[in-house]
This record gives structure tokens, sequence and C-alpha cells, in this order.
């Protein structure tokens, strides 16, 4: 049976978008641009396939479709900038079997312009059709969180841009059969400007955080008692909580060299957050020389090495860096994660523990990098010889926090 829908690209903005999708009603085809990691349990993924979903059998189905959604990965470049690589293969693959009156959306991380100076030419070039006549162009920020219970598809509103209001009004109504509130753009790179103007508001008030984490500590404040009395203003402050760095999927953008000037703001922010893991490592280096034990030849046990709680997604996680310097230092270094059943540093794998309790209480010093819902955080304060609380979720008085 012809699909609705192709989302192309099966990654973390992909995948839970055919989710979406099927659980709507929409028949959808799903086709891969490359070894993505899938998320989604066995039971999930059982839901979507007995709801309509199936992969692509060739890219030959993908010009069967009425709207096409391009969901591939765009991670970092040597340079430092976006890759667009999987993006313009994923189009070139579309272009080839584009037919007329196709909606074709971009939802993948993207500078603002990329929708019309990049993506355009590519599928007007393969498919000999014309955007904005013989199809439909249209961008969208992906507002993907995974493990938010709070907020799904159906009450997150979707913003479009489209190349044209008809194209914009395509995208609005096939987006009005997943969400309650569509937002129109007035154009694609309002709409690019959005998921760049998003993303770095998360890491510029993350960095602000983190680096309030240290002059706080240097000061002998109590940082997480500082931000809950904060959180009670009701207006003109949202409260953000430090950690050992930043991760996940959305990467900052400073836009250096593209606008004619970058955004300080973001640079001197990715600056901070990527400290972060060093800054770890040297408090644990400090809390081991406090206690009369030196980082070399240390027991050091890491608690949670994904970047998000009760996850099992790696992506950019803080983990690997605070492992590798821990491992420089001539630490020992194990781990504990309820969603990691290996972990490997460097090549090297690293050695998981089964009984959390026992191995804390080995350990030279324990470190919370990630607060997994399983974790009794109240019993591992008692157990542990040492911890350090990265995450500020232990009872106050437990444990040294960041």
């Amino acid at each position: 049976m012809p699909a609705d829908l192709a989302v192309i690209g099966l990654g973390p903005l992909g995948l839970p978008l055919a989710q979406a999708a099927v659980a709507a009603g929409i028949p959808t085809v799903g086709y891969k641009t490359g070894p993505e990691p899938g998320s989604l349990s066995p039971a999930e993924l059982r839901r979507m396939l007995s709801g309509g979903f199936r992969h692509a059998a060739g890219p030959s189905e993908l010009g069967r479709v009425r709207t096409a959604v391009i969901c591939a990965p765009t991670p970092r470049s040597a340079d430092g900038g976006l890759d667009l690589s999987q993006v313009e293969a994923a189009a070139r693959t579309l272009a080839a079997r584009l037919r007329p009156h196709t909606t074709v959306i971009l939802e993948s991380p993207v500078y603002p312009g990329t929708t019309e100076e990049f993506l355009r030419p590519v599928l007007e070039e393969g498919s000999q059709l014309r955007a904005g006549r013989d199809f439909h162009l249209a961008y969208s920020p992906s507002r993907v969180d995974p493990g938010n219970r709070d907020f799904a598809p159906a009450n997150t509103p979707k913003v479009i841009g489209g190349l044209t209001p008809a194209c914009t009004e395509s995208a609005a109504a096939f987006y009005g059969r997943l969400t309650d509130k569509v937002v129109r753009a007035r154009g694609p790179r309002e709409a690019e400007t959005v998921q760049l103007l998003e993303t770095n508001y998360r890491h510029v008030n993350i960095a602000l955080v983190n680096e309030m984490a240290v002059l706080c500590h240097d000061l002998g404040v109590d940082l997480w008692d500082v931000i809950r009395c904060a959180e009670t203003k009701p207006f003109g402050f949202q409260a953000f909580r430090p950690g050992p760095g930043v991760g996940g999927h959305a990467v900052p953008q400073d836009l250096t060299g593209r606008a004619g000037r970058g955004l300080r703001m973001v640079e001197l922010a990715q600056q901070v957050n990527s400290r972060m893991p060093r800054y770890v490592v040297q408090r644990a280096a400090t809390l081991l020389n406090e206690h009369g034990k030196s980082a070399r030849g240390a027991r050091v046990l890491l608690l949670g090495v994904t970047y998000k709680p009760d996850l099992a997604d790696q992506q950019a996680t803080p983990a690997q860096e605070v492992a590798i310097r821990l491992m420089e230092l001539g630490a020992s270094v194990s781990y504990h994660d309820p969603h990691i059943p290996s972990w490997s540093i460097l090549d090297r794998p690293v050695p998981r523990v089964d009984s959390l309790y026992e191995a804390a209480a080995e350990a030279d010093l324990t470190i919370l990098l990630q607060n997994h819902r399983t974790y009794d955080l109240q019993g591992l304060s008692v157990k542990a010889q040492l911890l350090l609380d990265t995450r500020g979720t232990t009872p106050t008085g437990a444990a040294h926090r960041l």
C-alpha cells in the first residue's frame, strides 16, 4: 500500500516524527540515510509496525508519497560547522523520484538560508521540477525532547515556513494532523532561525549557570539553594541547572564566517560548556587529595554515562571526556548505567559494575554524572566513601555538589 508520508532519516529526529505520524493514523514509510541509532523499545516498534509503519524496500517508494520530511543528521564538520552531506544525499535520493504536488519539508538543524540556497537547487536539479510551482517546499524546526513526559508532538506547537504561502499552507495541513497548534513563520529563513535561537538559548543559559557553579564553589555559596530560591520569581527568570557538560544532538551555532559576523555570546557559551568535564575532573582530584588520596591509582566509579536521564542515548555525552581525563591522571575508572550494557573509551572497554552499592563502597570516589530514576541517591550517599554530585540531586549535605 502506498504511504502518505516518507520520513527520510530514522535517527533522533526522524523516529519520533514517524512515531507521532503513525499514532495519528498516517500511513508512514521510513527511509534510512545511514547507520542511524534507533531509540525505540521493542514494544514501541511493534506498536508502530501494527499501526502501519514500514521501512522502505528501496528509494523508489519515496516517489509514491504526498509528503516527504527530511530528518537527516547534521553533525559537526571538521571546521566546527554543520555537515550537510547527509541532507544533500537524502535530497538527491528524493529528487530523482520526486513527483509534482509533493510537499517536501526539511526538519534537520541547518543554517538560515539552507532550504532556499542549498536544498532547493538540489531538488530542482534532480527532479526537473520547480519548487513553489510544481512541488511545495518548507522548513520546520524539530522540537524533539527525548524522555519528556509533559510535552509530546500532539501538544507541542509546530513552526512552519514555506517558500510560498501555498507551501506554508500545504505543510501546515500535514502538521495539523499531528499537533494541536501550527505556527506560521514568514518564510523558511525565519523558521530556520527559530531553530537557531532555540538551540542557542539552551546552550547560553546552561553556560551561565555552569559559570555560576564555578563561582559559587569558589565563594563557598550553595548554588543549588540559590537556584531553588530564584525560581520562585514568577517573571523574568527561568531555572537552568549546571552539570558536567552539555550533550545531545542539538549543536550550538555561532554562524562565524556565514553572516559576516558570529554570535559572540554563543561562542563564549561553547567555551564555558566545553570546559565543564575538565572542571569536574579537577574537582574530583581535589576531593581525593583532601581525603589523603592521589588521583593516580584511585578507584573512580562513574554513575550515568548518557547525555540525558533515563535514556540510552550517548550523543556527545560529557561522561566520555570525564573518563578520558581521569584515565590520563592514572585513575582506575569503572561505571554503572542501567541503560548502557557496555561502554568503551578510546577503543578500550570500561569495566561495568553490577552491584552498585558494593562498588560505591569500594570506590575511592563515586561521581554522579547522570541522575537516572532508578538511582536511590539517599542510599548511595550512605554507601559511597566519597561522592561528587554534578547534578545537585542528592539530599542536602549528603554529598559534595558541583
